[in-house]
């Protein structure tokens, strides 16, 4: 796919895209941020509910929570810059101040969703998973007052616990050129998240769908530089991320449920455990036969969870 074929399309090539994403949401459904180009989904009525994926996914990964949240809230999924059917990252994620880029297109998203799509300033819930944790938190405690409820689903949004180590092949991406070289012009780290990320075995057709828009070798420098960029130590431009800004408070007693897939390699028991010690006001579900995909996993359990959640459910 080129740069302009991974635009939302129209007319035969949207029909043909979309027999190509499974369970995906309509073409009536996708939108473009004009500022930024970036692609998103907005699907449902209510009070805004933002969903902020990871890498190597994009908005595909959520499909399967749709169809229990659309008629109880608004839902809206981007792809984050560089992934999905979102324009490539310019500049490059291992700039200088990589997560700013990042930032920088949730400002755009926000102003445009309220601006002109009529969506409320206040009352959103978040939903985040793997990046977009530490860039979901991060936006919220900048913009204090926007977002009134917090679902985390396998993530973190702090600094790394005691003893906590990446498993060998991030490590390997991330600090190996020459690794992360060959993980770009094969696709490995998608093709491999789509497998031993989840426990229960994709179809063919939803992993092709997955790794669809990024069959092309130059439509996936993000997914390598967002592996580069894994903060491990305040020396990491990114290491930011999992520190609030000075005058922040944290979280505080902001509504949280965390959603956790417990045979995670990568966010560990241990991660989840300092979640909960440093958020003990939290609602819990764990989804022990769960992986990292845990939207893929356990998602209609999930979304049923998410669906109570939002009504005050506990």
């Amino acid at each position: 796919m080129t740069a302009e074929s991974r635009r939302p399309a129209a007319g035969p090539r949207a029909s043909v895209l979309q027999q190509l994403l499974p369970g995906y949401p309509a073409r009536e459904h996708w939108r473009l941020v004009p500022a930024t180009g970036q692609h998103y989904l907005d699907v449902g009525t209510g009070e805004p509910l933002l969903f902020l994926h990871g890498n190597p996914t994009w908005s595909y990964a959520w499909r399967k929570l749709l169809p229990t949240l659309v008629p109880h809230a608004r839902c809206l999924a981007p792809d984050l810059p560089g992934l999905g059917l979102s324009q490539h990252m310019t500049p490059p994620y291992g700039s200088t101040d990589p997560y700013r880029y990042q930032l920088d297109h949730l400002d755009a998203l926000y102003g445009h969703l309220v601006r002109d799509a009529g969506v409320p300033p206040r009352g959103w819930t978040f939903v985040v998973h793997d990046w977009g944790g530490p860039l979901g938190v991060a936006w919220l405690l900048r913009n204090p007052g926007v977002v009134s409820r917090l679902v985390v689903l396998n993530t973190i949004a702090f600094p790394w616990p005691d003893g906590y180590r990446l498993p060998f092949y991030l490590r390997w991406i991330r600090d190996h050129r020459p690794v992360a070289a060959a993980v770009h012009a094969t696709n490995a780290f998608a093709r491999a998240a789509v497998r031993l990320g989840v426990t229960r075995r994709l179809s063919p057709a939803e992993r092709r769908a997955y790794l669809l828009p990024h069959a092309r070798r130059d439509n996936r420098r993000a997914i390598t530089e967002f592996v580069r960029a894994i903060p491990r130590g305040p020396a990491d431009a990114a290491w930011r991320l999992l520190t609030p800004p000075d005058g922040a408070d944290g979280l505080g007693r902001l509504p949280m449920l965390i959603g956790w897939g417990m045979r995670d390699p990568v966010f560990t028991p241990p991660v989840l455990a300092e979640w909960i010690r440093r958020h003990p006001h939290a609602l819990v579900h764990r989804y022990p036969r769960a992986g990292h995909l845990v939207m893929d996993d356990a998602g209609d359990e999930l979304g049923v969870h998410i669906r109570d959640f939002l009504r005050g459910q506990r």
